[in-house]
């Protein structure tokens, strides 16, 4: 019923065949003087035709079949004449046809004209014979046989198929065309649908360039699949010498082509595209991967020329682990500066090489909210990579919890900017940042009073810590008691991140005014802290000059959080990198120090040498450093942020876009009771240490929190009556801090800390009892 493979075109082929002879130009005199051709077989059902006709068919036969078994009986002879008529009719034009056609062609006027001539019989025979004969019962069965089998669309079908031997023959001797090649291509790529190729033309008929217009079935427009990669696959050709354009006046059923690999590859050889390339091979070749390059068989297997940089795939050969080292490879490609060639390997076979004209760091922009909004992932953008991807780093990973990230850098690396748009990003994606500043709030002021707690000084950042060490407990009992063994953000608390500034004052060896026994306190509370908190949304952020993991107590549980987390490695010594990179295990990529200015790297300052001058100095590389995580090292920067008046503007702006999260009420009264008591505790064991014996297991867990420790020798005033000092201070009119300080009394033997006094300040700033009357001026509120 379907009819033959291939003959979907129908009478549509006709018109198109018309429509390619109108754009291909051929002459037309030419077939009019060609000998007359024989007549075309006919061609075969379509299957929609096929469709309809055996409906139609089996129709007439149920029909048949109910007339040769009623109409005998009927006192018709109009329809008795009409039926035997129909018999003897078909048996004298089978009659005829066997004369005058071969054996095939009988064959098929017999299959034709069977069910016909069965039913005219039995009608026949039922009106010699009247009365109920068997043959009344045959002939319905007959019917239904011959509609099920409908042998004369059937025949229409195969007809085609039965052509003589003599016509296939001269039909396959007849040489293809350039356009049939084109067109059978066409047709048998899976990609090109219902398609057609038509309108083919050749500019040259000597070149395989042509222009070509696809044709969609009517009613429908040419698939969105018929692409310049699709056509390019089509005919194998290169997707530079494609082109697929709209037809001017038609619709979207009109796709016009032009495949022209001749005239691509001229041009190529015109604008110098196959010279470089085979520059760019020969060179990688001979200074790279060849036996005596910078890294033997290290094979390009593809590279990109663009207007700024070179970027290589590599290959390593086959069992041969891959192996680029940065400073070799940057010699062997005659680049000056080595900065300007970065490397990324998956560490085993392949790797990229990238080499840039200039730093692609140099220019960054300001971030934004959109920056600085976390995805679903837990993921925020606070800077770009060096091939211009925005650098993407975990406030935390929903299948892991909250997470341990270390901030390193030297002053005037760019460690405090990043920590503020952290920060920034925390409270615009709702996260409870609790920020601690071991340089008495110098390095993150902008922070102070925009985040949910403040800690200024060494004492308040151990007392921070105690803190959250106390809403971390809370939290563990809650969920112990609801019997949840993981955090949900959100449900039912937001998530928490502790950021601890200046930690290296803390816990370096050589701190300063630091007792051994309060660094010990504060490194088994941080220990603590990254046990459980991951499990109940607690994170923790470390920031630091010279941070080492040996400073955290060199504890193994840290080693492996901090691994879990973000390593930003910014400007520091060539030591601390190498100790650095060995410490987070990022085998696959080449950490190297970052130079305090751009183009420091390179050779100017090997020629101002020589002439005796100085080198011009770049810009600053404030903000760049190494982001680590999950073991892989990028080369990033920081969204810039432009200092106004000895601060920020712009990250305080982006601080205050969004409503400050908070504790809930039961995780703030936990908060503030630790703090309470931690702080004067914090403030004798910096200074003194402790008064007994030491503390048990201070180290491993951290069991003694500053609910457990002991008195002060020498306790500072109470909260209370410092802020009643510190009010009654700003009586007599506005005050500098550090007058403020003197007239608390710090400095004395029974004095408070500085770092209390500016917490103070800060609370009764929060709550709206004084305000800021200049850059550290404080007044009371009007």
């Amino acid at each position: 019923e379907r009819g033959a493979p291939g003959d979907e075109g129908g009478d549509g082929d006709e018109d198109r065949g018309e429509e390619d002879g109108e754009g291909e130009g051929e002459p037309v005199a030419a077939a009019d003087e060609a000998p007359e051709a024989a007549p075309a077989p006919r061609r075969p059902l379509t299957p929609a035709q096929a469709r309809r006709m055996a409906a139609a068919e089996r129709v007439l036969y149920g029909a048949g079949g109910v007339l040769t078994a009623i109409g005998p009986h009927l006192d018709a002879w109009p329809l008795h004449t009409a039926a035997l008529a129909a018999g003897a009719g078909t048996l004298a034009t089978l009659w005829g046809r066997s004369k005058s056609t071969d054996a095939a062609d009988l064959l098929l006027s017999s299959w034709r004209a069977l069910p016909v001539l069965a039913l005219s019989g039995a009608y026949t025979a039922a009106l010699v014979a009247p009365g109920a004969a068997w043959w009344e019962f045959a002939a319905p069965a007959a019917a239904a046989l011959a509609a099920l089998a409908a042998p004369f669309t059937r025949s229409r079908s195969i007809e085609h198929a039965l052509a003589p031997a003599a016509d296939v023959d001269q039909a396959e001797a007849q040489p293809l065309t350039y356009r049939d090649g084109l067109r059978r291509l066409w047709a048998a790529s899976p990609a090109t649908g219902d398609t057609d190729l038509t309108q083919i033309h050749q500019p040259d008929p000597d070149l395989p360039d042509f222009t070509a217009v696809v044709l969609a079935p009517p009613g429908q427009a040419v698939p969105a699949t018929i692409t310049v990669r699709t056509v390019a696959a089509v005919f194998d050709v290169p997707e530079e010498a494609v082109t697929v354009a709209p037809v001017p006046g038609k619709g979207p059923g009109h796709v016009a082509l032009t495949v022209a690999p001749v005239a691509a590859a001229q041009a190529a050889v015109e604008a110098g595209d196959t010279d470089e390339a085979d520059e760019v091979r020969a060179l990688w070749e001979d200074r790279v991967s060849g036996p005596r390059g910078a890294a033997p068989g290290m094979r390009l297997v593809d590279y990109r020329l663009d207007a700024d940089r070179l970027v290589v795939l590599v290959q390593a050969d086959d069992d041969k682990p891959v192996a680029l080292p940065r400073l070799p490879i940057a010699r062997a490609l005659r680049v000056e500066d080595p900065d300007l060639v970065m490397i990324e390997t998956d560490g085993m076979s392949s790797g990229v090489v990238t080499v840039y004209r200039e730093h692609p760091l140099i220019h960054i922009r300001e971030a934004t909210v959109e920056d600085l909004t976390m995805a679903e992932d837990g993921t925020v953008a606070i800077g770009l990579q060096h091939d211009g991807r925005t650098a993407r780093v975990a406030l935390y990973r929903p299948e892991l919890g909250a997470l341990t990230d270390l901030l390193v850098g030297a002053p005037g690396s760019g460690k405090s900017v990043t920590l503020l748009t952290l920060l920034a990003a925390e409270r615009i994606s709702g996260v409870v940042s609790i920020v601690a500043d071991a340089q008495d709030g110098m390095s993150l002021p902008e922070a102070r009073g925009r985040v949910a707690h403040f800690g200024a000084g060494r004492a308040a950042l151990g007392a921070t810590l105690a803190a959250a060490c106390a809403v971390m407990d809370y939290r563990e009992k809650v969920s112990a008691a609801n019997g949840w063994g993981s955090f949900t953000l959100g449900e039912p608390w937001a998530l928490l991140i502790v950021t601890l500034d200046e930690i290296n004052k803390v816990l370096a060896e050589d701190a300063m005014d630091v007792h051994p026994d309060f660094r010990k306190w504060v490194a088994g509370m941080i220990g603590r802290f990254q046990l459980t908190g991951r499990k109940v949304g607690a994170g923790v952020r470390f920031a630091g000059q010279s941070l080492h993991l040996a400073d955290l107590g060199d504890s193994e549980k840290i080693r492996a959080n901090a691994k879990q987390g973000l390593v930003w490695l910014g400007r520091v010594n060539s030591t601390m990198t190498q100790r650095m990179a060995t410490d987070m295990g990022s085998g696959t990529a080449q950490i190297t120090p970052i130079p305090a200015t751009f183009g420091a790297g390179g050779s100017a300052s090997i020629a101002a040498a020589w002439n005796g001058e100085h080198a011009p100095r770049g810009p600053v590389t404030a903000g760049c450093a190494w982001m680590i995580q999950n073991g892989e090292a990028v080369m990033t920067r920081v969204f810039r942020a432009v200092k106004e008046n000895r601060t920020y503007p712009g990250l305080i702006a982006l601080l205050e876009s969004a409503p400050m999260a908070k504790l809930t009420p039961a995780e703030a009264a936990a908060f503030d009771a630790a703090y309470g008591e931690a702080l004067p505790y914090a403030e004798e064991l910096l200074v003194h240490g402790k008064a007994g014996a030491p503390c048990e297991d201070d180290e491993d867990g951290g069991e003694r929190t500053a609910r457990t420790a002991p008195p002060s020798r020498t306790p500072s005033a109470p909260a209370t009556n410092l802020r009643d000092v510190i009010l009654a201070a700003l009586t007599a009119g506005p005050m500098r801090t550090r007058d403020i300080r003197q007239a608390a009394g710090c400095g004395t033997p029974n004095g408070p800390a500085s770092g209390s006094v500016d917490n103070a300040l800060s609370k009764l700033n929060d709550e709206g009892l004084i305000v800021r009357a200049g850059h550290g001026i404080w007044s009371l509120s009007e």
